[in-house]
């Protein structure tokens, strides 16, 4: 037989026929009319060159060799069946999978606790490691598979990489508690567009840039600030702040957080900053992997809470 030009529907015919017995009653199962089933057992027939059933009276008898593919046929189209149905089912109580999530470290203090909390009840089994999230090369980290998923914002990508948005960042200004320029403001909380630009800034930048999404705002005003150090994780740019007379702009979902933790002061800034959308980034070839499903299901219910609080009003310089 040759294989490369074999018809592989006529299997399910063959299938068929040897449980029923019948070119009328297969043709009923398989939706075929029964000219079609005899039509296609006649192909069979010189393809595998044997009669495969032959007629005794009013059945149709399968032959020796028919009955020898019986079983292994049934064996072959169930498995096939299976895995056309879909992913499969993926039970996080058992699972023992690996995720590498590629985000800046903003998601070690607004997610991993919560994660970490949502595995230890559910899904003791599964690992998550938590890398740092390299700007111009997360792309080339999901195509070779080196991670799983990167949250980044909102931005155009290869054709094979899938978007699933999670929450709209906002933007604080954060000081120290005491900070004596802050203090000395007409209206607490309230801080004018020439102090704001005339304090020294410290900069999250990953890359070492000394312009952000803050300065693009003042520029369209005919403004700048004063960026006087960049840092590559959110965290340190925060505790800078707090033992120093700088300040800078961050996610306002992450001062909220720290605010008391660094004795901070949270300030609105005197211009408008609109914040990006945050969200999941992923090479679509895993898009239906049950396990990957589960884990952007996961991340995503963690995090939906950061778009929809209201933010408090600013936090006035002291106590």
């Amino acid at each position: 037989m040759n294989f490369s030009s074999f018809d592989l529907n006529l299997l399910r015919v063959l299938d068929a026929l040897l449980d029923t017995r019948s070119t009328t009653r297969a043709g009923q199962r398989i939706g075929l009319s029964q000219p079609a089933v005899s039509a296609a057992l006649s192909r069979l027939r010189l393809a595998l060159n044997d009669p495969l059933l032959v007629r005794v009276g009013p059945r149709l008898e399968p032959t020796d060799y028919a009955l020898s593919l019986a079983d292994p046929l049934r064996k072959v189209l169930e498995q096939t069946e299976a895995v056309l149905s879909g992913p499969p089912l993926f039970d996080p109580a058992v699972a023992e999978d690996r995720f590498c999530l590629s985000g800046s470290d903003f998601f070690a203090e607004m997610l991993m606790p919560a994660l970490a909390e949502k595995l230890g009840q559910d899904a003791p089994g599964v690992r998550i490691q938590l890398v740092d999230l390299v700007p111009d090369n997360f792309a080339g980290a999901l195509e070779r598979q080196d991670v799983d998923l990167a949250m980044v914002p909102e931005m155009k990508g290869p054709s094979w990489m899938e978007w699933q948005p999670m929450f709209r960042a906002r933007f604080a200004m954060i000081a120290r508690r005491g900070h004596p320029r802050l203090a000395a403001l007409p209206t607490p909380g309230e801080i004018d567009l020439d102090t704001f630009c005339d304090l020294g800034h410290i900069l999250f930048s990953p890359e070492g840039n000394l312009q952000a999404m803050s300065d693009a705002a003042l520029a369209a005003v005919g403004r700048e600030r004063r960026v006087v150090m960049t840092l590559p994780v959110m965290y340190g740019v925060c505790s800078a702040v707090a033992e120093t007379d700088y300040v800078a702009i961050v996610p306002d979902q992450l001062a909220q957080k720290i605010v008391t933790k660094l004795n901070l002061q949270i300030l609105t800034p005197p211009l408008a900053m609109p914040g990006p959308m945050i969200g999941m980034i992923w090479h679509r070839r895993r898009t239906n992997a049950a396990a990957h499903r589960w884990i952007r299901g996961v991340i995503a219910d963690l995090m939906a809470p950061l778009d929809h609080e209201t933010p408090p009003p600013a936090q006035p310089p002291f106590p």
